[in-house]
């Protein structure tokens, strides 16, 4: 579904002037210098003009559309730009941005048609946004201030800039950004920055080729990449390294591959390769002079058919391309955009996607407040939002992405500024469907950044948890977007009530007096009941007909449960069950099991396992370690 922005109709707009004979004048973003900046005008006497002032022929584009078009204007928006050069190397994707483009272009047979209006569309806050813009573009002594291309005639990259810049108040408000942002604002992707200097990755060759086949995959299935030398002080931006990178800039990965050496027949045989990488610097000039750059004695070793496979010739005019090494030497930040494929016709890995808005909400009320801020704050910080998600293999890749609303366009009122945000992540009962009152098993996490979105992708195994989105501080307000992606159906939904409900059959059913926590901590000593000596358990806990049932161990005796029930209990003095099981194809074997008054208050205890019913001498071998936690508070656990 795309949503106009602003109520802005193209096609009806477009209709409209059509009929008058009039050239559209967007009213939404005129041509005035509060379009331009926030206060005062920083680059002198600008005129508006369309590209039909601007030269004979305007064209959408020409040629084609290529990440070599473009060009950085009087804006620090390198980081704009890159993402740019990268969805143009995409036709899937730029066409989703620039939707009927054919349509849109300049017709030379039917020149009436043209209304000097046009339409782009990003991905906003969970949906596509229809942007619509009049062609007027900004100039100085006749040339175009901002983004443009290499061709005088070419518009395309100055028309998605403007549209850009319409949604976010003015072009200034794009000066200075994140290129992650944008990667998401073009393909509705999530976007995973990687800190190169962590974790010895440049030490480790395991580590680097793990990298590369991930960087390779991400590009080969359709992403966008982005990377970039950390500038440490403000002297540092824009500096020219010896190897004649730019320190503090934004460059789009225009390519990832693995580059065969040799020559000939000999060549295929050896299947001696080089992993490399491609990147475009938005100034549009070629910098990199290490092994590799253009007219590198290094390409010697590679065969004029191996080079025209990977448009070598083309990509050294205004592209740096290197060894994967080299990359991870020089670089210090990657940027990896995947496109999560949702869809089952796919021949591709396909994703299941949950996506969910919310609010960070202050209530005076610790039960209704939901403006917590993180784990530091440890009275609030379960006042936050809380959302349920299941893993259902036994273990699973999950992506999760927190994202807030875009505040840029806030800036001219001062309150531009992003909130410091970020989620943890905590394992929980297997049956809980109400809000955590005590903190759980954290089992993984974000860092805390004001950046307008943060992303981890974790390994989970299967069961419950519980993600709690926060700001850092406690008391702030404003809204987010949580999208789960997982290989199989995670049911996730947020948690809502603090109890279970009383309904008008409360009173004649009973409501409960006790809510327990059982954890089933581990078994020691299990019979071995399989041919090979050992076995396959799993443990079910039971209480006042609600059962909780544990994943199945493979081939122990001693397995480590972690599993958790939580029951809400009208009678007291009913004992909670505790069976193990032996899996087998067709039948399960009992293994043993224990039974326990749950009293109030916390205690851990070892217990032998028993035989059912009452015989003497009933002991069966192994023991399980259990932890259990009773309140009479509702809203204790």
């Amino acid at each position: 579904m795309v949503v106009p922005y602003e109520g802005q109709s193209f096609s009806t707009l477009r209709r409209q002037c059509q009929q008058n004979g009039h050239l559209f004048e967007d009213p939404l973003f005129p041509a005035v210098d509060q379009s331009l900046f926030y206060q005062n005008n920083r680059i002198g006497r600008v005129t508006w003009k369309r590209p039909k002032e601007l030269c004979s022929d305007p064209q959408l584009f020409v040629d084609g559309i290529s990440a070599h078009d473009l060009h950085q204007g009087h804006l620090g928006n390198c980081w704009f730009v890159a993402a740019c050069s990268g969805l143009a190397s995409r036709e899937s994707l730029w066409q989703k941005v620039i939707p009927d483009w054919k349509d849109q272009e300049w017709n030379k047979d039917k020149p009436e048609s043209y209304a000097g209006i046009f339409h782009f569309r990003f991905w906003r806050f969970g949906e596509w946004v229809d942007v619509v813009i009049d062609d007027r573009l900004p100039t100085v002594n006749g040339e175009l201030v901002y983004c443009h291309s290499n061709d005088r005639n070419e518009f395309w990259s100055a028309l998605v800039e403007k549209a850009y810049a319409k949604m976010f108040g003015c072009y200034e408000a794009l000066d200075g950004g994140n290129t992650a942002d944008a990667l998401v604002d073009f393909t509705g992707g999530v976007s995973e920055p990687l800190d190169l200097m962590e974790n010895g990755l440049k030490e480790d060759e395991e580590k680097r080729n793990e990298l590369f086949e991930r960087v390779l995959k991400v590009h080969n299935r359709g992403g966008l990449i982005s990377c970039s030398i950390r500038a440490t002080s403000a002297a540092d931006m824009e500096a020219k390294l010896d190897c004649g990178l730019v320190k503090g800039h934004a460059y789009a990965v225009t390519d990832v591959r693995r580059v065969r050496l040799g020559h000939g027949l000999l060549a295929y045989l050896k299947s001696d390769k080089l992993t490399m990488i491609r990147m475009r610097n938005p100034w549009g000039e070629r910098e990199w002079n290490g092994p590799w750059s253009d007219s590198s004695e290094e390409w010697k070793k590679v065969s004029k058919s191996e080079r025209e496979k990977i448009g070598v010739t083309v990509c050294l005019l205004l592209a740096d391309m290197m060894t994967f090494d080299d990359f991870l030497t020089h670089f210090t930040d990657l940027i990896l955009c995947r496109l999560i494929n949702t869809s089952y016709l796919s021949v591709h890995k396909t994703w299941e996607e949950a996506v969910l808005r919310g609010s960070w909400c202050r209530h005076d009320d610790p039960l209704l407040n939901r403006a917590g801020g993180c784990s530091n704050n440890k009275q609030t910080f379960l006042q936050n939002p809380q959302y349920v998600f299941d893993v259902k293999k036994p273990e699973d890749e999950v992506l999760i992405c927190l994202q807030q609303k875009d505040r840029r366009a806030r800036l001219r009122e001062g309150r531009g500024e992003n909130l410091a945000i970020g989620f943890d992540i905590h394992k929980v009962e297997l049956n809980r469907i109400y809000r955590m009152h005590i903190a759980q098993q954290k089992v993984g996490g974000s860092i805390y950044i004001n950046s307008r979105s943060v992303f981890v992708r974790i390994d989970l195994k299967e069961g419950r948890y519980v993600i709690i989105p926060t700001t850092f501080d406690p008391g702030l307000e404003g809204d987010f977007l949580l999208r789960v992606f997982t290989d199989v159906s995670s049911d996730c939904k947020e948690l809502i009530l603090h109890e279970p409900p009383q309904t008008c059959w409360s009173g004649l059913c009973g409501y409960p007096s006790l809510v327990t926590q059982v954890h089933i901590m581990e078994a020691r000593g299990l019979a071995g009941q399989d041919s090979d000596g050992v076995s396959d358990p799993y443990v079910i806990i039971s209480c006042e007909g609600e059962k909780v049932r544990s994943s199945i161990h493979k081939n122990t005796c001693s397995p480590v449960f972690d599993t958790k029930g939580l029951f809400y209990r009208k009678r007291a003095n009913r004992p909670v069950s505790i069976e193990i099981y032996n899996h087998n194809v067709l039948k399960d074997s009992f293994l043993g099991q224990v039974t326990l008054p749950a009293e109030q208050g916390h205690f851990q205890q070892t217990l032998h396992l028993r035989d059912k019913g009452n015989r003497s001498n009933s002991d069966l071998p192994g023991n399980v370690t259990v932890a259990i936690l009773t309140s009479s508070v509702l809203t204790n656990i």
